[in-house]
């Protein structure tokens, strides 16, 4: 039972789900097939068979998305991935979009 001296709050939590970003993978004519596959499964934990689909679809069609996360975990592997093509001499590109 309620005193008069008591107050009653209610309180509700709303938890925001993070947006998320889609990591996408661009083709060159320079970054070997083996490089992109090696990206895949370190960076980005895909099997071998999943990641030699999505190398051939980037060289297929120029680009494919290889993950969705928040912009965090998005930015860091990606700043991963671009650092290791530039250590190796290659042109990579990945960008970043809103899912």
């Amino acid at each position: 039972m309620a005193t008069k001296d008591s107050v009653k709050e209610r309180t509700s939590s709303k938890i925001k789900e993070p947006r998320q970003f889609n990591v996408v993978m661009h083709n060159d004519d320079f970054t070997t097939m083996e490089f992109v596959v090696e990206i895949l499964i370190d960076i980005f934990h895909k099997d071998e068979v999943t990641a030699q689909a999505i190398m051939l679809g980037v060289h297929k069609k120029g680009q494919a998305v290889v993950g969705k996360y928040p912009y965090d975990i998005a930015a860091t592997k990606v700043g991963l991935a671009l650092s290791r093509a530039k250590s190796q001499g290659f042109p990579f590109r990945m960008t970043l979009e809103e899912a």
